[in-house]
């Protein structure tokens, strides 16, 4: 157990796929008094639990002294269940929105205790979760908030995600499988030697310096004005680079799987129909996609909202140049601000129909 963040162990954990992780774990965070109302609030994409503390806090809407706040943590961000702590297990297996929900609910109703959330809420990949809780298990919260994500990953942003996946795999020339696939496979698991390692995760960065942030962003440079960078190689370098190469290219690669599969019509009862799950949402949800996000566009989210049952959904675009990055990781100080608004606003007028989280198991 680290002083970061605690252990579930979840014994082997059969997938949706049928493969098994063994010794399962997810790695999780609570802030605040287990006997107040419950927020589940997912990792993203490559983030830790620490990553998403930015939004935690006594003068913000996430306020321990009011909530109890559960942050989880993805497969393969290094902290649950990852490629870089299962070493034994070559090549980790395909991991599914679904599967990490899973795990969470049960982290939650048998660990936690919890009977019942007051809300689900999460950016970008946590959006993608948050809309797999909502439609997983449409009985348990009272609110959902996906900001910056989809309840469907679009094909726009599938063929983002085959960029990203063979600038990684180009570091030790290999090729990608096709979409939602891993590797196109040459026998025998091929590992990572450092140098391979360095290059596919600098080429990740710099793909990836194309999409995370607006045209705007880059006409304003605020890179510099905002961020502190001298000039777009140095923050080509000291931004994109640097945090590529803090991570580890096969749990980069699990998730990217979780992420470009992401389907919440993929389960029972919907079978694929995507309106079918919309429409079974029984939470009350605000979406929160940014008008500049070049790979959720605010059109995406609206379509998502339309499909929902009349009432339940609402769709409010934040007004903002800094793309992707409006909803986190909090480096856009009057975006955290109109989140945290929108989050205060709605927790102030949906009342708490549920049972109370008070209720422990």
């Amino acid at each position: 157990m680290s002083a970061e963040y605690q252990i579930y162990s979840l014994g082997d954990f059969q997938l949706k796929s049928g493969k098994i992780i063994p010794s399962a774990h997810i790695a999780y965070k609570t802030f605040g008094d287990p006997t107040r109302p419950a927020i589940v609030y997912p990792t993203w994409y490559s983030g830790a639990i620490s990553d998403n503390e930015w939004l935690i806090g006594t003068s913000k809407t996430l306020n321990p002294k009011r909530y109890y706040i559960v942050v989880t943590a993805l497969f393969g961000n290094g902290q649950s269940s990852s490629p870089s702590n299962t070493p034994d297990l070559k090549p980790f297996p395909d991991v599914l929105f679904y599967d990490n929900v899973r795990a969470q609910h049960e982290l939650v109703t048998k660990k936690l205790g919890i009977k019942h959330a007051r809300a689900v809420l999460g950016w970008s990949m946590g959006a993608g979760q948050t809309y797999q809780w909502a439609t997983q298990y449409p009985e348990f919260m009272d609110l959902v908030v996906p900001f910056c994500g989809s309840a469907k990953t679009s094909l726009h942003n599938q063929v983002f995600l085959e960029g990203v996946k063979v600038a990684v795999l180009g570091g030790k020339g290999v090729a990608s499988g096709g979409v939602c696939r891993g590797e196109a496979t040459r026998g025998e698991y091929c590992g990572w030697s450092e140098e391979q390692r360095a290059v596919g995760l600098k080429a990740l960065g710099r793909v990836y310096a194309g999409w995370g942030f607006s045209q705007a962003f880059y006409r304003e440079k605020l890179y510099e004005s905002a961020l502190g960078f001298k000039d777009l190689e140095d923050f080509m370098v000291n931004f994109w680079e640097t945090w590529a190469l803090s991570k580890d290219p096969e749990n980069m690669l699990v998730m990217l799987h979780t992420w470009q599969a992401g389907d919440c019509s993929d389960q029972e009862p919907y079978n694929g129909d995507i309106e079918a799950a919309m429409k079974g949402i029984k939470a009350k949800a605000l979406v929160l996609p940014s008008k500049t996000d070049l790979y959720f566009p605010p059109e995406d989210s609206e379509i998502e909202v339309a499909h929902m049952r009349s009432g339940v959904g609402e769709c409010v675009p934040f007004p903002s140049i800094w793309g992707h990055w409006a909803g986190g990781p909090g480096q856009s100080t009057e975006d955290v601000k109109w989140l945290d608004d929108k989050l205060r606003d709605l927790f102030g007028r949906v009342q708490h129909t549920g049972p109370g989280s008070q209720q422990r198991t």
